[in-house]
């Protein structure tokens, strides 16, 4: 080998540059996506269980209220007369059981499709054709029943969750907005200090 060739294999970098940085942050951005449907999951358990046991304000009986109520308080904000809670009020309340409800059935119906698909925790449980038990030919199967790529009723399902999941989010901003305004209290900054205006005597 000349001292020309030994320059050239000594001077070549040992890395090439093979994924770009959107094709990088697309593959990482997913795999957080991915967990953090597991992670919400686990939220809306932890969340469910503390409001039976919590404290005071985190608890369900100190704000579940009935429709009734939470109509008419609902209404009297609008109007900018209604009365303050040191905790939720009646439609804060409604949106709490609401947002959990559909995070669950969302979580649990993505769970459900993805294991259709044969991935994931429920993917040994959903596929059962030909006694499949998580192997290959019970995925391919269950791809040829379902006509390849046509969605299950369960994916349809999971699809329409997350949507209403996002309208009662924005829902809830909307909400958090107009009783900061009527209440002059910034309820945002108060869920991230944990502080309220204390309550009149």
């Amino acid at each position: 080998m000349t001292s020309s060739e030994t320059l050239r294999t000594t001077s070549r970098p040992a890395s090439t540059l093979v994924w770009d940085p959107v094709v990088r942050f697309g593959h990482w951005a997913l795999v957080a996506a991915f967990a953090v449907a597991y992670v919400v999951g686990v939220l809306v358990v932890l969340r469910v269980v503390w409001g039976f046991v919590g404290p005071r304000h985190a608890r369900f009986s100190d704000f579940v209220r009935s429709p009734i109520v939470a109509l008419a308080y609902f209404r009297d904000l609008l109007y900018g007369r209604a009365r303050r809670y040191v905790g939720h009020s009646p439609a804060g309340g409604v949106m709490v059981i609401a947002l959990l409800v559909c995070l669950a059935a969302t979580v649990a119906t993505g769970l459900i499709a993805y294991g259709e698909e044969g991935k994931g925790p429920l993917a040994v449980v959903m596929v059962t054709d030909a006694n499949a038990n998580g192997n290959e030919a019970g995925h391919r199967a269950l791809a040829e029943r379902r006509g390849g790529e046509t969605e299950s009723t369960i994916g349809e399902l999971h699809g329409l969750m997350a949507n209403i999941t996002v309208a009662l989010v924005v829902a809830h901003i909307f909400g958090v907005a107009v009783a900061s305004v009527v209440h002059k209290e910034n309820l945002a900054l108060a869920m991230i200090t944990g502080r309220k205006r204390r309550a009149p005597d």
